[in-house]
């Protein structure tokens, strides 16, 4: 990397900065996901070296600027596994699943509680969760947060019955819309209604030891597969979509599926 950037490296790679290396770090990360949803073992390999490059690149900005370089990368989480692995790494031992995460939950607290104080802040559970993250797991991690003070759902079914309130809720509104002549999807309850679904919804996921990103990725690639399917389908009988019907659609739709 340090070849690459300098005099006789590569000129794309000596005008990159931390700012134009976002993007390539987001989609790195986002097809080692693909890899591991496709159980693509010969894809992740190649793609978590590709990953492992966007934090090789990033470090070697930071070495060039006399900030840290990738050896302190490497001792710092080195350290921080030391730290909240007591349990492993400490005189006490945890018995089992329950007790180890306690104890790493318990690591993270004392971390963020002297961070607040370096910074002389009021520290809150919720500090630190990047805004940059789609907001799905935005809310994942939320309500992850929130469930390490005991703030939770007891059980799946619970969250269940809070998406069922929040959609009865999404009714309402939209019934009480009807007949005024607004466009209900620009009023703003119905958006604040939504958003309580969708973080709702979110929250679900976690429940069910998934999170909300997978369960959506999931679902779009069944619905692309469908829709392609349904364009073949139609192509083949000499039609185009735009030239049948919702019902004709419909039918040829249910008729894929339950081929599946």
């Amino acid at each position: 990397m340090a070849h690459l950037r300098g005099p006789e490296g590569c000129p794309w790679d000596r005008e990159q900065d931390y700012d134009t290396l976002k993007g390539l770090m987001i989609e790195e990360a986002y097809e080692v996901v693909d890899a591991v949803n496709e159980r693509d073992f010969k894809g992740l390999e190649d793609e978590l070296g590709d990953l492992l490059f966007q934090v090789v690149f990033y470090s070697r900005l930071a070495e060039e600027e006399g900030r840290f370089n990738i050896d302190g990368v490497i001792e710092a989480v080195h350290a921080k596994l030391i730290r909240r692995h007591p349990h492993v790494f400490g005189e006490v031992r945890a018995r089992d699943a329950g007790e180890a995460l306690k104890s790493w939950l318990n690591a993270k607290e004392q971390e963020r509680a002297a961070t607040a104080q370096d910074k002389n802040a009021e520290k809150s559970i919720l500090d630190g969760i990047a805004g940059s993250m789609p907001a799905t797991l935005v809310a994942y991690e939320l309500g992850l947060r929130a469930a390490e003070v005991g703030f939770d759902w007891k059980k799946a079914e619970d969250v269940l019955e809070k998406v069922e309130e929040e959609i009865g809720e999404i009714r309402h509104e939209l019934r009480a819309s009807a007949g005024t002549g607004e466009t209900p999807a620009l009023r703003p309850r119905i958006e604040e209604e939504v958003g309580d679904l969708l973080f709702s919804v979110a929250n679900l996921a976690r429940f069910v030891r998934s999170d909300p990103e997978t369960c959506l990725r999931k679902a779009n690639r069944k619905f692309m597969r469908r829709f392609q399917a349904l364009e073949r389908e139609v192509t083949a009988q000499g039609k185009k979509l735009r030239e049948c019907s919702l019902e004709e659609m419909e039918s040829l739709w249910n008729e894929l599926k339950s081929k599946e």
